[in-house]
C-alpha cells in the first residue's frame, strides 16, 4: 500500500477501506462480545452490510482527497485519515440502510433479509419469548445506532490526523447527518399525507425527499469531505460538489425506476417493493398527475397496499409507460447526467489531473447506468 498521497489504482483504494472497515469492526465485535456473546449479532449485521460492493463513497471521498492535494504545495502525509474517513461514510450508510429497511417494513436487501428480519429469525430459531416482529425492530435500530456512533468515531480520528482542516470537515459531517435523518422523516410524512393537488408540488416534495435523504450523502458529501479533509478551497470543493450532486439525483431517479421496472434477480428486492411501500417518488407523481382520471384513480388505489399482486404491480407498469412518466424520468436523468458533465469542464479548468478526472468519470457511469 502507498503512504503517500500519490494516486493509485482504484481497486486497490478499494481493498483497502474494505480492509479498514473489517478490521474497524473486528475491533468491535471483540469489545461487544467481551460483554456478551450473545450481542454478536449487532456487529454481525453491520460486517455484511460493509462487506464487498464498489464503495462509491469511499470512491469519490479519495477523488476530493486527490483533488485537493493536487492544488497544494504540500500533499496530505499518508493515507490513515482517508481511509478512516472512507470507513465512517461506509458506516453511516449501513446505519441509513438499517433504520431505512425498518421503516420502509423491506423484508430484503440485496437478495438477503433485510438486518431485521434477520433478528426475527434469531428470536423464533431460539425460541423466545416476546414479539417476534418487535425483537427484530429492536436489534435493528440498536445495530444501526452502532454504526451511527462508529461511524462518528472512525470520522473523529480522521479529523485527529488533520487538525487544521477539521472545522470545514466536521461541518459538512455535521449536516450531512442532519440532512439525512430529516429527508428521511419528509420520506415517512410524503407517504401518509396522501397524495397533492398539483404536479409541481408532487414532484417538489418528491425531489426534497430524494435530495436530502439520498442524493446528498451519496454524492456530493462524499467528495467534498474528501477535498476538505485534505484542505481543499472553496471554490474546488464549490465545483467538485456542483459536479457530484446531479449524479446523486440521477442515481436516486434510477433506483425509483428500478424500484417499479427493476429485475429481482438483479435488485435483490421484489417486484413493486416501493409501490407496496406507497413510495411518493417523482416517477409517481408523473403518473398520477398524468394519466386520465380513472387510471390515476386506479394507482392512487394500488399505491401503499401491502398485498399488491404481480398483475397489480405490471398494471401500474403500464400507466407509467402509457402517461410518459417513465420517459419523462428517464429524460430527467439524462439532463442530469449533461449538467454534471458540463459542471465537469470547471474541474478541468482548475486543473484537476487526467487520472482524476478519469476515475471521476468512471463513478459517473456506475451511478447513472446501474442496473441493481
Amino acid at each position: 500500500m502507498p503512504t503517500s498521497g500519490h494516486p493509485y489504482g482504484q481497486a486497490e483504494f478499494v481493498a483497502a477501506v474494505n480492509q479498514r472497515i473489517g478490521a474497524f469492526l473486528a475491533e468491535k465485535k471483540d469489545q461487544v462480545t467481551a460483554i456478551d456473546p450473545q450481542a454478536a449479532p449487532l456487529v454481525d449485521s453491520l460486517i455484511a452490510l460493509s462487506s464487498g460492493g464498489k464503495k462509491l463513497r469511499p470512491v469519490l471521498a479519495w477523488i476530493g482527497w486527490r483533488s485537493a492535494w493536487a492544488h497544494s504545495p504540500s500533499e496530505p502525509q499518508g493515507l490513515q485519515p482517508l481511509l478512516n474517513l472512507a470507513a465512517a461514510l461506509e458506516l453511516f450508510q449501513a446505519a441509513a440502510l438499517v433504520h431505512d429497511d425498518v421503516i420502509d417494513r423491506s423484508a430484503t436487501r440485496r437478495a438477503q433479509p433485510s438486518v431485521h428480519i434477520q433478528f426475527e429469525q434469531r428470536h423464533r430459531a431460539s425460541g423466545w419469548t416476546g414479539d417476534t416482529a418487535h425483537f427484530g425492530t429492536t436489534g435493528a435500530i440498536l445495530s444501526g445506532d452502532l454504526a451511527l456512533s462508529w461511524a462518528s468515531e472512525l470520522f473523529d480520528l480522521a479529523l485527529e490526523a488533520m487538525p487544521a482542516n477539521a472545522l470545514r470537515a466536521g461541518q459538512v459531517f455535521r449536516r450531512m447527518h442532519t440532512e439525512v435523518i430529516t429527508g428521511q422523516f419528509l420520506d415517512v410524512v410524503a407517504e401518509v399525507s396522501g397524495p397533492t393537488t398539483t404536479e409541481e408540488e408532487a414532484v417538489r416534495r418528491a425531489r426534497t425527499v430524494l435530495t436530502y435523504k439520498s442524493a446528498k450523502y451519496s454524492t456530493e458529501y462524499p467528495v467534498e469531505l474528501g477535498c476538505a479533509l485534505a484542505g481543499g478551497g472553496a471554490e474546488l470543493s464549490m465545483a467538485l460538489a456542483e459536479a457530484a450532486l446531479p449524479l446523486g439525483i440521477a442515481f436516486q431517479l434510477r433506483d425509483d425506476v428500478l424500484g417499479v421496472f427493476g429485475d429481482p434477480g438483479i435488485t435483490g428486492k421484489p417486484v413493486g417493493d416501493d409501490l407496496r411501500e406507497g413510495k411518493r417518488t417523482e416517477l409517481i407523481a408523473y403518473g398520477l398527475h398524468r394519466a386520465p382520471e380513472p387510471a390515476a384513480a386506479e394507482l392512487e388505489s394500488m399505491l401503499g397496499n401491502p398485498d399488491l399482486t404481480e398483475q397489480d404491480a405490471a398494471r401500474i407498469q403500464e400507466i407509467l409507460i402509457s402517461t410518459g412518466a417513465l420517459s419523462h424520468v428517464e429524460a430527467e436523468i439524462q439532463r442530469l447526467t449533461a449538467r454534471s458533465t458540463e459542471a465537469r469542464a470547471k474541474l478541468v479548468n482548475l486543473g484537476l489531473t487526467p487520472s482524476i478526472l478519469r476515475d471521476f468519470d468512471a463513478v459517473a457511469e456506475l451511478l447513472v447506468s446501474r442496473s441493481s
